[in-house]
């Protein structure tokens, strides 16, 4: 007698890693944890527009990891130079385009994208969250600094990052 009935034996399926999506024509960042999309945020990406050049203040796109993540625990609007706290705490509005809050370290994985890092390219919280939605930028991608802080918890170093036209 032949047995013609199968076992299907399926390994266990990994939870994909969490990754980012930023949508630069909608001007929002999509959180993806398990599987599904659990958080949407708006963000502000350059207002030079779109592109890998170094000095160019442009937003590159495609692929990327996160490379470092700066800010554990820093209290929501400090002040960040060349990624280390100053001590202060800023206020909304200005013209300058501080870094604050917390910051996540791009890292480029494609040809084209390669330099982003040493761009000093962040996903970062911002002194302007009025302009949040729309294109502001100096190439970063700005946040609401409540956001940021919830987003960097939330986001290993090593996760992917893909911007998107």
């Amino acid at each position: 007698m032949v047995n013609h009935s199968t076992k299907h034996v399926h390994a266990p399926v990994e939870p994909p890693a969490p990754g980012l999506r930023i949508d630069v024509s909608r001007q929002t960042l999509e959180l993806t944890l398990e599987g599904g999309w659990q958080r949407i945020y708006p963000v502000s990406t350059s207002k030079f527009g779109l592109g890998p050049e170094p000095g160019s203040y442009k937003t590159p796109l495609g692929r990327f990891a996160v490379a470092e993540k700066v800010g554990h625990n820093a209290a929501l609007g400090s002040v960040f130079k060349s990624r280390l706290p100053t001590g202060e705490i800023a206020s909304e509005g200005g013209d300058e385009d501080l870094i604050l809050t917390r910051i996540l370290w791009l890292d480029g994985l494609e040809e084209q994208n390669a330099g982003t890092r040493g761009r000093y390219i962040y996903i970062h919280g911002t002194n302007q969250e009025s302009l949040i939605g729309t294109p502001a930028s100096h190439g970063c991608v700005r946040m609401r600094n409540a956001d940021i802080a919830e987003l960097f918890d939330l986001v290993p170093e090593g996760a992917t990052v893909e911007i998107l036209a």
